[in-house]
This record gives structure tokens, C-alpha cells and sequence, in this order.
């Protein structure tokens, strides 16, 4: 009991700290001046490269012996991991960034759809109830569509939240697959596919490669590797609602480093997500501590 209860707090601590890592990303999309493909290709080639590295320095050929031999799961893992990467930076270019972020608030009910159907997996009421919580949030932005441009960035996102909640619930179900190998090898494939359709890739300067390898590093290669090692030890639903923690913090760098300020609508939904974050892991802990 208690050895399951500190791994399902390792879990929380390890998906929240990728939810900080991951809500980075606007913030280096902003003061990168390229297409979305030439962010995408040098994106990968720096997070799959990274994460590798860390792979090989921390178990040596083991490490390169994940590295060749995902198998099946591990490739599937890596094709959703992709497709929700080619998804989001587009989305973040076509809508705000508030958005986007309050989209993959959607995600806790996502997953925890997938998980009931996939692996019977039924998801405490308290989880469910703070997701639609969440999902308010989502209608207020949503409620707030501009143009054209909106839809698409919204679609796109909304594409992003199911292939990660998918990916979510394929890494619970698979845990005995080298996921982080297959996170290192979903940023390669990001970066191939990337590569008929990138216009910037050989225009890019040394200043560029920096904020490049500063992105591949905090918000890919470890806020990547840290989700799929936390949201092995959680509930596919409660993993992804600690993830959404990121919502209300990708708006906050971009205020801090652009001054491009929320609106009214973003805020009000930030402070329901987080709200509902915080509420559950207070109430999911809460029974353990008067059981020990």
C-alpha cells in the first residue's frame, strides 16, 4: 500500500513537472520567425536527439538496445506522439495561444473515455467531475471564435488533444514498452515528415539553432519524457488532468515574455483548470492520509 502510494505521488510530481516544461512551447513559437514544418524539423532533430543522449547516458547499451527495439507499442506510442506534435504549432499560429490552451482541457475526458472503452478502466467520480469542471473552461474560449483562421487552429488543436489522450492510455496500457525511447523516435519522425513541406530549414542562424536546442531540451525532451514516465503510475484521466495544468501557464509565459495579454474569457477558464487540478489531487490524496 504504501509503496503504491509513493509511486501514484511520483506520478503526480513527474507529470506536473512536464506540464511546466510543455506549457514553454508558445513561448519559444514566439520568438521563433519561422513556418510551422521549419519548427517542427529542428524542433525534433534537437527533443529525439536530446532525449536520446539522456537514454544513453543514463543506461548505456541498454539504452541503445530501447532505442533500436520499441516494438509495435512502442511505435504506436511515437505515431500518436507525432501526429499530436505536427497538430499543435500550426494550431498555435492559426489561434491564440489561449485557445489552444484550453482546448487540451478537453483531455481528461478524453483519455478517460479511451481508457474505459480500451482497457475498462473506470475513472474515480471526483476525476470526472473536476474534467468538466475543466470542459467549462474550454466553452467559455471556444465561445470567443474570431475567424476562419480560429476554427482551423481550434480544429488542429482539438486533433492534438485526442492523439495525446490516445497516447496516454496506450503508454497505461503498455508499461513494459521503452515509451521514452519512443518519445526520442516520435520527434524523428515529427522532424522527417516535416521535411517536404519546411521552406526555412538551411535559412536559420546560429542564434536560431540556440532557441532551437533551448526548445528541443525544456519543453520536448523533458517535459515529453517526464509525461510518459509519471502517466505510467496514474489513471489515464488523472493523468491528463494534471496535464492540464499547462493550460493556464502557456498563456502566462507569453504574457510575461510579449505582453500579449489573456482575455477576460482565458483567465476565467485558466482559473476553473487549475482549480479543478488542484481539487483533485487534494481529494484523491486525502483518503490515503487517514488510512496511514
Amino acid at each position: 500500500m504504501a509503496t503504491a502510494h509513493s509511486q501514484h505521488r511520483a506520478g503526480i510530481a513527474l507529470v506536473a513537472a512536464a506540464a511546466v516544461a510543455c506549457s514553454t512551447a508558445p513561448f519559444f513559437t514566439r520568438l521563433l520567425p519561422f513556418d510551422s514544418w521549419t519548427i517542427l524539423f529542428w524542433r525534433g532533430l534537437f527533443g529525439g536527439g536530446l532525449i536520446a543522449v539522456i537514454l544513453v547516458l543514463t543506461q548505456g547499451r541498454a539504452g541503445l538496445r530501447d532505442l533500436t527495439g520499441v516494438g509495435r507499442n512502442g511505435w504506436l506510442v511515437a505515431s500518436l506522439s507525432t501526429l499530436g506534435m505536427v497538430a499543435f504549432i500550426p494550431a498555435l499560429q492559426l489561434t491564440s495561444v489561449s485557445n489552444v490552451a484550453i482546448i487540451i482541457a478537453t483531455g481528461p475526458f478524453v483519455a478517460a473515455a479511451i481508457a474505459w472503452i480500451w482497457l475498462r478502466e473506470a475513472a474515480r467520480w471526483q476525476t470526472m467531475l473536476a474534467s468538466l469542471v475543466a470542459l467549462c473552461g474550454v466553452t467559455i474560449i471556444v465561445g470567443n471564435m474570431r475567424a476562419s483562421s480560429d476554427v482551423l487552429g481550434i480544429a488542429l488543436a482539438c486533433l492534438m488533444t485526442v492523439a495525446i489522450a490516445a497516447m496516454t492510455v496506450t503508454v497505461r496500457r503498455h508499461k513494459d514498452t521503452p515509451m521514452v525511447a519512443a518519445a526520442a523516435l516520435s520527434n524523428v519522425l515529427g522532424s522527417v515528415v516535416s521535411i517536404p513541406f519546411a521552406h526555412g530549414i538551411a535559412s536559420v542562424t546560429g542564434a536560431d539553432l540556440v532557441i532551437f536546442a533551448m526548445f528541443g531540451f525544456f519543453q520536448v525532451a523533458l517535459g515529453l519524457s517526464l509525461f510518459v514516465l509519471g502517466s505510467r503510475l496514474l489513471p489515464s484521466g488523472q493523468a491528463t488532468l494534471i496535464a492540464t495544468l499547462e493550460t493556464p501557464l502557456m498563456p502566462f509565459w507569453v504574457w510575461l515574455a510579449f505582453q500579449e495579454v489573456p482575455s477576460s474569457q482565458a483567465l476565467v477558464g485558466g482559473a476553473l483548470v487549475m482549480g479543478a487540478v488542484i481539487a483533485d489531487i487534494v481529494s484523491e490524496s486525502q483518503p490515503q492520509k487517514q488510512l496511514g
